[in-house]
């Protein structure tokens, strides 16, 4: 029965005698209007959207106006959003009072290299504890487990005496070695390695595939997600340490970024423009990181869900 037969039969035929043109009519008037109710709705969430994004990155974008603003401009008894005459001099300052550039190539090469030496242990741990059959594998999964329950701050003092018994501070190696592994890359790693069954493992070895032959030319391609996800998560961690590379490091050529933007409040009495710009600066790179694989993120943090 078409919509034309349903209407026909709804209207009763002794109140009213409608034709057929009529009936297409009006069911042409109520297509409208749902069609009119959908509109209003999605601008409604798109504006509800809008106002929140614009909540949520109020601090970010009142950050780079402040940044803008000469410090006289900001001082005063006004409330000033934007910036009346907005230049780049706090940005000069910024990367000419400290090294800035020095303190951001630090950063993207520590923080690089504990992302890929994390993906490297994480992805073999992972390997060993999902595929291979030893004693005490459950039990030492759990003492994995059991290490992300204790705060980093706990065990800052005994690495601090531990690296520096080895004689390797204020270097890169002492920023990176002990970031090189990560109980929460383990399990993430875990989780998607468990969703793939045992007999594709069986099949490789059947073919003469060794081990790291099968995680190199199988596992790894096909957890691409994974990698991803890890990949962002560990580099922002990576970029926004403090405590650590404050400790461990005295000179200014080991010192990061977090570490370098400090520095800029000590230059001068009426800092803060100068500091958001450092700010700005430094946030930029791992915004880039996060936007580029947010997709990446998320898809690997959910997919790994199917299978515990």
């Amino acid at each position: 029965m078409d919509t034309v037969s349903a209407l026909q039969t709804a209207v009763p035929l002794s109140r009213s005698r409608c034709t057929k043109a009529e009936l297409e009519a009006l069911h042409r008037k109520m297509g409208l209007a749902a069609l009119r109710r959908r509109r209003i709705r999605s601008a409604v969430l798109v504006s509800l959207n809008v106002v929140m994004a614009l909540f949520i990155l109020f601090p970010l974008l009142y950050a780079v106006s402040v940044s803008l603003m000469p410090g006289s401009e900001l001082f005063t008894m006004e409330m000033n959003l934007l910036p009346k005459h907005p230049d780049f001099t706090n940005y000069l300052r910024a990367w000419t009072q400290v090294p800035l550039v020095r303190f951001i190539f630090n950063s993207f090469l520590v923080s690089g290299c504990i992302t890929l030496g994390q993906i490297i242990t994480c992805s073999l741990a992972a390997f060993a504890f999902s595929f291979l059959n030893f004693k005490g594998k459950n039990l030492l999964f759990l003492l994995v487990m059991a290490t992300m329950m204790v705060p980093g701050e706990a065990t800052i003092i005994s690495n601090y005496l531990t690296v520096s018994s080895l004689g390797i501070l204020d270097s890169y190696l002492v920023l990176i070695l002990p970031s090189l592994t990560s109980a929460m890359g383990i399990f993430l790693f875990r989780q998607f390695y468990m969703t793939f069954p045992m007999s594709l493992y069986e099949s490789a070895k059947l073919d003469g595939c060794s081990n790291l032959r099968f995680i190199v030319s199988i596992l790894l391609p096909l957890t691409k997600s994974a990698i991803g996800a890890m990949s962002v998560y560990t580099f922002i961690n990576a970029w926004n340490m403090y405590m650590w590379p404050l400790l461990v490091t005295g000179s200014q050529e080991m010192r990061t970024v977090q570490i370098g933007i400090s520095m800029l409040d000590n230059t001068d009495a009426q800092s803060i423009t100068l500091m958001m710009a450092g700010v700005v600066s430094v946030i930029i790179p791992s915004m880039v990181i996060f936007i580029a694989g947010q997709k990446q993120l998320i898809r690997g943090m959910f997919s790994g869900a199917v299978k515990g």
